[in-house]
């Protein structure tokens, strides 16, 4: 049983001592085989320059770099000849082809300049618009138009490559006593295969390190980044909204405020100005994700492919807002009815996986959302690898798909059926680690981070605060954990099977 506690007794019986992920999941004591098995009982913790952060930064480096491998060939000619080469090889890249085709190659300003052709001006969010600048003001001048767009990706690539330092470090310390769960973000293959195909990461660093300021009880910090991460990206926005319910839960007003005073002011400093006077610059991107078709990923798709009057456009805007506020709708009353307040990084989780579920592209690097959250969320090795493992295949399978449309009358790659079943893969993989995730949620008793004894170490102020408001299922304890077999976990304690601690 898992009853509702008091918040005094919650934080003076927190346990401190760091959690060895060898210890408590077999799949990492499995891998740790690699480089000598799990530690000893007689090992000397934090008596060396190696701490977990500066491991697990040099491994994000070394993943980084064997992703930036990966993308050689395209680098050395599938980018600039034959269409087909970059998909056959799987190492397309947005980066060198926009510089071209947003005008960086002709010194254009982004959201100021027209750009000749469809795409009148750059449709990306401000923030992400100033780094492709920056990055086009540090790629040194050649006559050679290949030569700038290859220095333009290295440049973009040693930019995103400080991003994914950023990440891994912030994941590394919100959670205090796991930081070894870090690993899982530096050694993600999806994470390391998609890092450089767009700009996604500015915003996935902001946001790792606006959930780490959280974490530390700085609200107003944690609004700032994550308003930036809003400006750079839409999609972190949508973490205000499970914050909402868990503040409401735990009657966390004031710092709820803050935070969301801190994102609005931060989001306006960086937009603002171009609103003023640039307005349909910087409009574009809003615009234009409206009146996008269905594309790539989404299962709105395969409906499309396989239907002999595929919905509009317009029609499919509208389902897909109703699919995401009824997920909205059941993801609060999951927070207000769960037996045990949920942790913040599970629903965080939960909101930006349900936006990727119903929105109608899922580019391949829209992995990089999840990967850090889904760390916090659910740190076990086994369920992240299957899901990793998912978006592994739909990463192979978009660029064949592509390589096969294509290639003409060769068809060399995969066709629209054998796409689709990689577009449920991924759909399948995601479903999935939301499953475990709603199953801790309900059942925190075989929640990897409750029970080893904390609450909610990404929570912040929510950490151990006792609630002010629930619905009524919140009031009793969940049913399921009377049939667990493993330890039963109360707020910040661990009670074993006879009763004792």
């Amino acid at each position: 049983m898992c009853p509702m506690p008091r918040a005094e007794s919650t934080q003076a019986s927190a346990p401190s001592d760091p959690v060895r992920p060898t210890q408590e999941d077999q799949v990492a004591a499995a891998g740790s085989e690699l480089i000598g098995g799990p530690l000893g009982r007689r090992a000397l913790l934090g008596t060396s320059w190696w701490t977990p952060a500066r491991v697990i930064a040099l491994v994000a480096i070394g993943m980084f770099a064997l992703g930036l491998v990966q993308k050689a060939p395209c680098y050395n000619g599938g980018w600039f000849f034959g269409a087909s080469s970059q998909y056959t090889h799987a190492c397309y890249s947005d980066i060198p082809h926009l510089f071209t085709g947003r005008g960086f190659a002709d010194g254009l300003v982004p959201y100021f300049d027209k750009l000749p052709g469809d795409m009148q001006y750059l449709e990306y969010p401000v923030l992400t618009g100033v780094f492709m600048e920056v990055a086009s003001w540090l790629t040194p001048g050649s006559d050679s138009l290949q030569d700038q767009q290859q220095w333009y990706w290295l440049v973009n690539a040693g930019m995103l490559m400080i991003c994914a330092v950023v990440i891994a470090v912030c994941v590394t310390r919100t959670h205090a006593r796991r930081p070894w769960d870090g690993l899982l973000i530096a050694l993600a293959p999806a994470f390391a295969l998609t890092a450089t195909i767009n700009w996604d990461l500015l915003a996935v660093a902001l946001t790792a390190a606006a959930m780490l300021m959280w974490s530390r009880g700085r609200s107003l910090a944690f609004g700032i980044l994550l308003g930036l991460a809003t400006a750079a990206k839409l999609y972190p926005f949508l973490i205000l909204g499970p914050l909402l319910v868990l503040c409401w839960r735990a009657g966390k007003w004031r710092e709820y405020g803050t935070a969301l005073a801190g994102a609005a002011g931060a989001w306006l400093v960086v937009n603002l100005p171009v609103m003023l006077f640039a307005f349909d610059g910087w409009s574009k991107f809003y615009t234009f994700s409206q009146e996008r078709g269905v594309d790539f990923g989404s299962f709105w798709l395969v409906l499309a492919q396989n239907s002999d009057d595929p919905l509009s456009t317009e029609t499919v805007n509208t389902l897909a807002m109703l699919l995401m506020v009824l997920c909205c709708g059941g993801i609060a009353a999951l927070a207000l009815t769960a037996p045990r307040r949920p942790r913040l990084a599970q629903l965080a989780f939960l909101i930006i996986a349900a936006f990727i579920l119903t929105n109608k592209v899922y580019s391949p690097q829209y992995v990089l959302w999840l990967v850090p959250l889904a760390v916090l969320a659910r740190p076990k090795w086994r369920d992240f690898l299957i899901w990793q493992a998912c978006e592994v295949a739909y990463f192979l399978g978009i660029w064949l798909y592509l390589a096969y449309t294509t290639s003409g009358d060769a068809h060399k790659g995969l066709p629209t059926d054998g796409y689709h079943w990689a577009i449920g893969l991924h759909l399948l993989g995601t479903l999935y680690l939301c499953v475990m995730v709603v199953r801790d949620i309900l059942m925190p008793d075989r929640d990897p981070v409750r029970r080893a004894g904390d609450d909610d170490p990404s929570g912040g102020v929510l950490d151990g605060a006792p609630d002010v408001f629930a619905l009524a299922r919140a009031a009793r304890p969940s049913r399921d954990a009377e049939d667990h077999e493993g330890p039963h976990v109360e707020w910040g304690t661990e009670r074993r099977d006879d009763g004792s601690l």
